[in-house]
């Protein structure tokens, strides 16, 4: 029997992780596995323990409680670390608290990795269910990391990891600010299973533009050797193009390109190594809810 470890950051969102908890739980019912759920809490400044009225089908439940907030992204990679380090697991699925990342298709990761083996599934988006706003500035941030890195980055954080995958992204320091990025970086054979973006259980999605442009930018970093080269390259062009007809609105396109650069040059300080080997340090306790 394989035994998967589902992985949930959350931050002040209870509501949503009862919710979620249950459904997880009415999903798995009839699956021949062994499943577990580790939620990683990111020094919320609310309760977030519940009464779970229903985990049957869930074979241990355990919270971890973060002393310092570190956000979305180191809290996956805190939960590799710890999951690897003190598990035994199969596979890991890290997935979002709210409700976005949709219960139902645990199934579908599950019955796709008794068939791929040591491969790792990504839950690639066929649809998604934000507002016409955000969709036109999600396929912007999808045009922008194909055009400066040469990568087409269609998945998020729900997905189905292998022992063998989660090894190789410990490793590797971009797993520390950006997990699609480094898994991306890591692994160049990922198996696709379609995947639909769920609706919030409760109030409105994080995902603000701010928050889309910084993780934009952040899945870019991982890759700035590349970009500086096809920026340069750009640069060169577009002043031999724009040489005879200069002005201030014409150099736009090349301060933000700088802006840019200089974005990701900041957020690749993030990547640091020496936390993420030491970041199971910022544990407060852990509560075993099963």
């Amino acid at each position: 029997m394989k035994k998967y470890t589902i992985l949930i950051p959350i931050y002040n969102d209870r509501e949503s992780l009862t919710k979620l908890i249950e459904n997880i739980n009415e999903e798995l019912n009839g699956v021949n596995s062994e499943v577990s759920i580790l939620v990683i809490n990111d020094a919320s400044s609310q309760q977030i323990v519940d009464t779970y009225q229903n985990l049957e089908n869930i074979h241990s439940f355990e919270i971890i409680n973060m002393k310092q907030n570190r956000g979305h992204a180191r809290c996956i990679a805190s939960g590799l670390k710890y999951i690897y380090e003190k598990k035994e697991f199969d596979y890991v699925i890290p997935m979002d608290g709210d409700g976005e990342d949709r219960p139902e298709e645990i199934k579908n990761f599950i019955e796709l990795s008794e068939q791929v083996g040591e491969q790792s599934i990504i839950g690639e988006r066929v649809k998604r269910s934000e507002g016409l706003f955000f969709q036109i500035c999600y396929k912007f941030h999808k045009f922008l990391t194909l055009a400066f890195t040469g990568q087409s980055i269609k998945f998020g954080n729900f997905t189905c990891l292998s022992k063998s995958t989660i090894e190789k992204m410990l490793k590797e320091k971009a797993t520390w600010s950006s997990f699609s990025g480094s898994l991306r970086k890591l692994e160049k054979d990922l198996v696709s299973s379609p995947s639909i973006r769920g609706t919030r259980y409760f109030g409105p999605s994080q995902m603000s533009f701010f928050n889309l442009l910084k993780h934009s930018l952040s899945i870019i970093s991982v890759y700035r050797k590349t970009v500086l080269i096809r920026s340069a390259l750009f640069i060169v062009f577009y002043i031999l193009l724009i040489k005879s007809n200069a002005s201030v609105i014409t150099s736009l396109p090349l301060v933000f390109l700088l802006i840019m650069i200089y974005s990701i040059s900041s957020l690749a300080l993030r990547e640091n190594i020496d936390e993420f080997n030491n970041c199971l340090t910022n544990i407060n306790d852990i509560e075993k809810i099963k």
